[in-house]
C-alpha cells in the first residue's frame, strides 16, 4: 500500500462513523498530511452538518501548515450550495495546494465540477485512489443516483434444514431461529438502512414492529406490501410510532400522520413501481425482511444488491422453504451460533 492509499483507507476508516447517519448525503472521511503526518482529520456526521473536509480544517491546530499540505478525502469535494457552502470553495479559500480523491460524486450537482474547479484555481488533484473501495464505501449512494432507485437487501433466516419458519404456529408471533447475537446484529442493520420492508403475510402470521429494539438508532421507515388490504388495522406496523409506507392496489384506509396508502398496478411490475416510489422519497436504502411470496419476488426479477443470509443450527424437518437462490460470491462468519452469508450481486454491482 503506498502513501496515497494508506491516507485514503483511513478516510474511508473515518467515514463508516457516519453510517445510518448522513442520509440523504454521502459518508465521506477527509484527513490532511503535512511532512507524512496526519495534521487533521474528520469525517460527515449528519446531513445539514459540516462536512468531512470542513471538520478536518478546523480540527488542524497550525493552520499555516494548510498551505503547504495535502488533503485526502474519500469522494469529490461538492462545488454547490446545499445546506453548507460548497467545500472545493473551502479548500481554495484555505490555499492547500494537493488534494487527493477516492472517487468521483455521482450526484449530478457535483459529477465532477468539485474536481474542475479545483484545477482550474491551480490544485494539484489526484484521482482514483482506492477507487474501488470508496464506492463499495457508499454502494447505497451510488446506486440512488446511477440506478434510480435505493440498495436493496435481502435478509432472511433458515433452519439447518432450510426452512424459514413452520407450516403451523401456535401464535401470531416471529419463531425465532437465530440467536440472541444475530437478532441484535438485525436490529444495527436496521438503524443503518433507512427503510424495511415485508409483505402482508407476514404481517398477519407475525405482528411485527419492524423497529430498531435492541440498537440505538435511528428507526427505519416501515413498508408493507399490501394489495388486498389484508392486514389489520390493530397490526403494530400501523401504530403511527414511525414513518410507513403501504403499497395497494385498492385504497380503502386513509393516511395518518405517519403512515401512507400507495395505490400501484400489481399486475404491471410491481417490484420495479415500488422502487420507484422509495427512490422518490429520497430513501437510498431498503431491507427486504420476507417472507418467501416477496423475497423470491425481488429474486426472479434480479433487482436486489446484496443478501444476508442466516442458517441456525436448529431442525424443522418440513415448513415454509427457504427462497430459490443463486448463489454469487459470498462471504461467511460465525455470529454466536449462527452461520451468516453475505452474497453481492455482481451482475447489479458491477454496473454502478
Amino acid at each position: 500500500m503506498n502513501k496515497h492509499e494508506k491516507y485514503i483507507q483511513r478516510c474511508i476508516e473515518l467515514a463508516k462513523n457516519g453510517l445510518g447517519t448522513t442520509y440523504p448525503n454521502p459518508m465521506v472521511g477527509s484527513v490532511i498530511v503535512y511532512n507524512d503526518t496526519i495534521i487533521g482529520e474528520g469525517w460527515h456526521q449528519k446531513a445539514g452538518q459540516a462536512h468531512a473536509e470542513v471538520n478536518a480544517i478546523a480540527s488542524v491546530k497550525d493552520k499555516s501548515l494548510l498551505a503547504k499540505a495535502t488533503i485526502y478525502v474519500s469522494l469529490e469535494p461538492c462545488s454547490h450550495f446545499g445546506k453548507t457552502p460548497p467545500c472545493s470553495d473551502l479548500i481554495l479559500n484555505t490555499k492547500i495546494p494537493n488534494v487527493v480523491i477516492g472517487t468521483v460524486d455521482p450526484n449530478v450537482k457535483v459529477a465532477g465540477n468539485g474536481i474542475k474547479k479545483l484545477v482550474e484555481n491551480g490544485i494539484n488533484v489526484t484521482m482514483g485512489i482506492l477507487e474501488k473501495e470508496c464506492n463499495e464505501l457508499n454502494k447505497r449512494f451510488f446506486t440512488f443516483h446511477q440506478k434510480k432507485r435505493p440498495f436493496i437487501i435481502l435478509k432472511w433466516a433458515q433452519s439447518r434444514d432450510g426452512f424459514l419458519a413452520p407450516l403451523q404456529k401456535e401464535t401470531t408471533a416471529p419463531v425465532w431461529l437465530t440467536s440472541d447475537h444475530s437478532r441484535q446484529l438485525v436490529h444495527k442493520w436496521r438503524t443503518e438502512e433507512q427503510a424495511i420492508l415485508v409483505g402482508a403475510q407476514t404481517v398477519l402470521d407475525d405482528n411485527p414492529k419492524l423497529n430498531a429494539r435492541d440498537w440505538h438508532g435511528l428507526q427505519p421507515t416501515r413498508v408493507v406490501i399490501d394489495p388486498n388490504n389484508r392486514i389489520l388495522s390493530s397490526s403494530a406496523v400501523l401504530n403511527d410510532q414511525q414513518k410507513t409506507i403501504v403499497f395497494t392496489q385498492n385504497q380503502n384506509r386513509q393516511n395518518t400522520e405517519n403512515t401512507t396508502y400507495v395505490t400501484i398496478d400489481f399486475d404491471q411490475n410491481s417490484v420495479t413501481q415500488m422502487m420507484q416510489h422509495l427512490f422518490e422519497q429520497e430513501l437510498q436504502s431498503v431491507i427486504i425482511e420476507g417472507g418467501r411470496h416477496t423475497l423470491q419476488a425481488f429474486i426472479d426479477c434480479g433487482i436486489w444488491d446484496e443478501a444476508r443470509i442466516f442458517t441456525s443450527k436448529t431442525l424443522l424437518g418440513n415448513g415454509i422453504k427457504a427462497p430459490s437462490f443463486p448463489y454469487f460470491s459470498s462471504i461467511e462468519q460465525q455470529i454466536g451460533t449462527d452461520q451468516l452469508v453475505i452474497v453481492s450481486n455482481h451482475d447489479s454491482i458491477d454496473n454502478i
